[in-house]
């Protein structure tokens, strides 16, 4: 299997880069950037160096661990514009393509392959590095005024930590449906999905296998933010919404604190800005009603127009 991940991250790679591509660069760590050099060299014939003493590349990729070089997150090497493709490394053996640069790849071709690579990986210990946000989320759904006995979407649900508190908000005649696009993510769930009475989807939340206004409300906790286009998403969480029915854009640190946390600053053009996310989710078919970036949490509430 790791061979077969390489082969897909060196391809997506190869076929990103430019028509003419005299250099490649590939910068970060000194083992891991040579060990990614090394085999995007083998497959693909480019000159692919690790200095850039008196080289002007084509394209820059980055190889990142579990923090990134030098300590930082690969997102901050994406949001200055310095790198072409992110390439995590924190597993040798399991390599995910974090960023691809719109110029260069069409988002959708990669990103759904990739995105499953990396939540597969994490799957099994997701709860154990995660589990202390269980009583944010209880907390969130708590306040967002579910109806009891409505339908409501868990978008992105990933091993289930929202269900229970989704369960008691809407009580015992209420329809849960859990949504993720990873298996390893929907297997991790199930035993949660059982207790609380949820039904599980395998599927993506930008095509969704539900009927136009279907349910009532949609939790998209640590979702909006990742999806190729967030717009798509937000339009497909609309079609499936009856009009006046809600969604709750959560998670359960806010925006600087997780941004500090990945060695990055905010942007004023990320998809969760106030300003940005209002904006897009007026084109989309909802009212943003409520907006909350603390450094415990974030959360926002909209109504389906």
């Amino acid at each position: 299997m790791g061979d077969l991940r390489w082969t897909t991250v060196l391809n997506y790679v190869i076929a990103a880069l430019p028509e003419r591509c005299d250099a490649v660069l590939v910068e970060g760590s000194a083992s891991r950037s040579a060990l990614f050099a090394e085999r995007l060299r083998a497959i693909s014939g480019v000159h692919v160096v690790t200095d850039r003493t008196h080289l002007r590349p084509d394209a820059t990729i980055f190889t990142v661990s579990a923090r990134g070089p030098d300590g930082r997150g690969g997102a901050s090497l994406v949001g200055d514009g310095r790198a072409d493709a992110v390439i995590d490394l924190h597993d040798v053996t399991w390599p995910v393509l974090r960023h691809l640069d719109r110029a260069h790849a069409e988002y959708d071709h990669w990103y759904n392959t990739e995105s499953r690579a990396f939540f597969a990986a994490r799957a099994a210990t997701w709860d154990t590095k995660f589990g202390a946000d269980l009583p944010a989320y209880a907390a969130a759904v708590a306040e967002a005024g579910l109806i009891p006995g409505s339908v409501t979407l868990d978008a992105g649900c990933g091993t289930g930590r929202a269900l229970p508190a989704l369960r008691e908000a809407l009580g015992p005649t209420g329809t849960i449906i859990g949504v993720d696009h990873t298996a390893q993510m929907i297997a991790a769930a199930t035993d949660r999905a059982r207790a609380c009475g949820a039904t599980l989807l395998l599927a993506d939340a930008c095509r969704l296998p539900l009927a136009d206004h279907s349910v009532g409300a949609v939790l998209a906790a640590g979702l909006i933010q990742h999806l190729p286009n967030p717009e798509i998403g937000l339009t497909e969480l609309a079609r499936i919404t009856h009009p006046g029915g809600r969604l709750l854009i959560f998670h359960p640190t806010g925006r600087a604190a997780l941004a500090a946390r990945h060695g990055r600053k905010l942007r004023p053009d990320e998809p969760l800005a106030e300003t940005v996310l209002r904006a897009s989710a007026a084109r989309t078919g909802w009212e943003v009603t409520g907006y909350e970036d603390g450094e415990s949490r974030f959360s926002a509430l909209a109504i389906r127009r």
